[in-house]
């Protein structure tokens, strides 16, 4: 698949698969920022990018950020639409109590391209019934 990428500003990072099996690349920021603990700041990237219609680029924390500083993304996973053409921001935020230093071009989050289906939703009076039925928050099993 080729994606079209655009760099709004020079100093950002185009993104880059660290192995060959990765399912996510990761995005960098663009500039330095502090990262306040107990805190969340949207982060910029500096890239736009195209996304063909009928999928979508999601944006998810990296794994190290949030085992090692509480760092991870805010709203994962963060969505950014096939139609969308603005800037990639990135919505961190700090669960430690310590704040966290972020370095123009560090590797902040990771985005993955999925396949979007989109359902036609019909109108009805009743529902299919289940065994489970209305059960939610716990009903299916120890909580």
């Amino acid at each position: 698949m080729k994606i079209q990428i655009k760099k709004l500003h020079p100093k950002a990072q185009i993104p880059k698969y660290q192995t060959q099996g990765a399912a996510g690349f990761d995005l960098c920021a663009l500039k330095d920022y502090v990262l306040e603990a107990g805190k969340s700041a949207l982060i910029q990237t500096g890239l736009a990018i195209s996304i063909p219609e009928g999928y979508e680029l999601q944006i998810r924390p990296r794994s190290g950020l949030a085992l090692k500083h509480g760092v991870s993304v805010l709203n994962a996973p963060g969505t950014i639409d096939s139609d969308y053409r603005g800037e990639i921001m990135v919505l961190l935020i700090n669960h430690s109590d310590v704040d966290f230093t972020i370095s123009s071009k560090d590797r902040i989050a990771q985005g993955v391209i999925n396949k979007v289906y989109q359902a036609d939703f019909i109108e009805t009076q009743e529902l299919d019934t289940t065994l489970r039925g209305e059960g939610g928050f716990g009903s299916s099993g120890k909580q």
